[in-house]
């Protein structure tokens, strides 16, 4: 999940550097690097969902867990969500080329996907497919819970464990559901504030792009113990250096004296 969202942030930051610097792209590249965050952004949430069954596995159907849960099929697994993804994107690019001529691929347009994909049957086949995509994912999400919650009633301690990282999953959901609504979200914020178009893409770029996918690592990385005390460990080892060279500064006051002699 944490490689996923590096490839979808390195590619969000791309797309938003060049639409301050260049403006417009060839609607060829434009299109590969739309497609790449578009798939990496549907991964996402299909990942949430599967750790969230692995972890109802796990604590549901432990005596299972070492049997389902197997390195082979975690990789099949990858596969058949970056799979389902193509399945929801691919057909907008056939959509595109069938109705756009030859020569628009050759022109320079400003690389938003709204821009690009301006069919309206891609519009509302998108919004159709947001809606099944994200409930199949809540339903998931709040299954395992309840599975889980049930479990974690006869005071397991790896149960609540569980049932503090579906909780997790859920709030992390709420902040890629984020990226759905940001065209629409821009879209408004546009009409009512048209004066500040430029930072209010630029806010909506902070908050719907970078902040998900920076609090995502950092919140796993703190709920891992051994991260967590190298972690502890190292800002420790910073704060006593500092420490160090700051009481090794000597105060203007202190400075040593001249003395006469050497006048």
């Amino acid at each position: 999940m944490v490689f996923n969202d590096m490839i979808q942030l390195m590619i969000a930051v791309i797309l938003h550097i060049l639409s301050y610097t260049v403006f417009t792209l060839n609607v060829s590249f434009c299109c590969v690097l739309l497609m790449s965050a578009i798939f990496t952004t549907l991964n996402t949430p299909l990942n949430l969902a599967s750790m969230a069954i692995e972890r109802y596995i796990a604590i549901c159907n432990p005596l299972r867990h070492a049997q389902i849960c197997t390195i082979r099929k975690t990789y099949t697994l990858i596969g058949l969500i970056w799979v389902l993804s193509a399945i929801q994107v691919l057909p907008d690019l056939f959509i595109l080329l069938a109705t756009k001529p030859l020569i628009f691929f050759y022109s320079s347009i400003p690389c938003i996907r709204d821009y690009v994909f301006d069919n309206p049957y891609i519009v509302d086949k998108r919004n159709v497919v947001y809606i099944i995509y994200l409930t199949f994912v809540w339903l998931t999400i709040v299954y395992t819970y309840l599975k889980i919650m049930f479990v974690a009633k006869a005071t397991n301690s790896d149960a609540h464990k569980a049932r503090s990282t579906i909780i997790l999953h859920g709030i992390q959901l709420l902040m890629c559901m984020l990226t759905f609504i940001g065209p629409f979200l821009d879209r408004l914020l546009a009409e009512m504030f048209p004066q500040f178009i430029v930072d209010m893409r630029f806010s909506s770029y902070l908050v719907i792009q970078i902040m998900p996918r920076f609090i995502s690592p950092v919140v796993y990385g703190l709920r891992d113990q051994m991260f967590c005390k190298y972690l502890k460990r190292y800002l420790l080892c910073t704060m006593f250096k500092m420490r160090r060279k700051l009481q090794n500064i000597q105060p203007s006051g202190n400075l040593p004296k001249v003395s006469n002699k050497s006048m």
